[in-house]
């Protein structure tokens, strides 16, 4: 009998995870659509929806190219995607801020591209460091198959962080804190899979909470210190208005608290399309889910979260099944990137987690995250569409 070794790529096109991504792009679409005349009056004459979908357009584009060419050729070129990736961060600390790479926002993050639009390298970034680290991770692991020694496993973690920390550093210096930490999650996600030992990762983790602990001290016993060289002040406020945000609502707190009365208004039901009456600067960006609870309700909102959960749930099922360990730490770096994502997004508009600049995958307006998002869904039918089944075991 013809086993699914045999079959072209295209006949093991997860569907499931098509759908789920074009269900999201539905519910972009609509929400953005319903944003709209809210948004303020500069903003009015731009066509949001139709700039999402031509994103969602190249985005396909962008997968159908991902899927071409065999997930494991992608360890030829890891490293020059990496390259290309540090070139395009530093070309901002050289350029910026200027018209090319103007201040949006605070930070010097993207380049304004004509017809384009603005285009933020960090987002590559985060799928350069997968392809990456994927690689490295598999190579460390064939050089050393089997009873690893400490020693080994505190090499791989030196690599891997190695890899890492350039393109950390520069994306927080523009500064981008909420990048960076998805770049975190990223690389913590990969190592729990790497095969290093747990009691190396127990004690990284040990030491980044008493890292964290020192640093809450040290803000009791000398703030400026903080302030100095640690967190930039718009990014300290940012902590004020997540933990007192009716105390600071005419600042700091003011997204937070208008996220907490919008989706809390929103009820059960919501209030209907287009019919949302508290104000945000840029709803259609970082708070659109808060949108999507006020409009739509808690019925929405969790058709919403259903969506993200099937969608990580496919994801896992793929790398759980492939067969290769190369395909299934790319799968790992994307579940986690995804995921940390839609947890911390969702998490920040309820008073869960502190507010950052990490917008909703496939859901939020913007260019660059969305494109990122869509390769990455890319990367994971690539691995599921070539992931070989047999008839009796493996």
């Amino acid at each position: 009998m013809e086993s699914e070794k045999e079959k072209a790529p295209y006949q093991k096109i997860d569907v499931a995870l098509i759908i789920i991504v074009l269900l999201l792009g539905t519910v972009s679409l609509i929400a953005i659509y319903s944003i709209q005349p809210s948004l303020p009056a500069k903003l009015q004459n731009y066509n949001f929806v139709g700039k999402q979908v031509l994103w969602y357009f190249i985005g396909f584009i962008a997968i159908a190219l991902t899927m071409i060419i065999d997930f494991d050729r992608f360890k030829n070129f890891s490293w020059y995607l990496y390259g290309f990736g540090l070139i395009l961060l530093l070309g901002l600390e050289v350029l910026g801020p200027s018209k090319i790479a103007p201040v949006i926002n605070g930070a010097v993050s993207w380049y304004v591209l004509p017809v384009v639009g603005n285009l933020q390298p960090a987002e590559l970034m985060k799928i350069f460091l997968i392809i990456l680290l994927s690689q490295v991770i598999v190579k460390h692991n064939e050089t050393y198959p089997d009873d690893r020694t400490i020693r080994e496993d505190l090499i791989l973690l030196g690599k891997i962080l190695g890899i890492t920390a350039v393109p950390l550093l520069l994306i927080l210096k523009q500064p981008d804190l909420g990048t960076a930490i998805v770049i975190s999650a990223i690389v913590g996600s990969l190592l729990i899979v790497s095969g290093i030992k747990w009691r190396v990762l127990a004690g990284i983790a040990v030491s980044g909470l008493l890292m964290i602990g020192l640093l809450v001290f040290i803000y009791f016993v000398n703030p400026d210190f903080i302030k100095t060289y640690v967190l930039k002040e718009h990014q300290l406020n940012r902590f004020y208005g997540w933990l007192a945000p009716h105390e600071f609502a005419s600042n700091y707190g003011f997204q937070l608290v208008k996220s907490l009365l919008a989706i809390g208004s929103g009820q059960l039901q919501g209030k209907g399309l287009m019919n949302g009456q508290v104000y945000f600067p840029e709803a259609h960006t970082d708070f659109i889910f808060a949108v999507i609870g006020e409009q739509f309700g808690f019925i929405g909102a969790s058709i919403v979260v259903s969506l993200f959960f099937l969608l990580i749930y496919r994801m896992i099922h793929t790398a759980l099944e492939s067969h290769d360990p190369y395909g299934s730490y790319l799968c790992t770096g994307v579940i986690g990137m995804i995921t940390f994502q839609v947890f911390q997004n969702i998490g920040m508009t309820i008073q869960l987690m502190p507010i950052t600049g990490i917008t909703l995958p496939f859901i939020s307006y913007g260019g660059s995250s969305l494109l990122t998002s869509m390769i990455a869904v890319g990367i994971v039918l690539n691995v599921r569409s070539r992931t070989r089944k047999y008839m009796f075991g493996n």
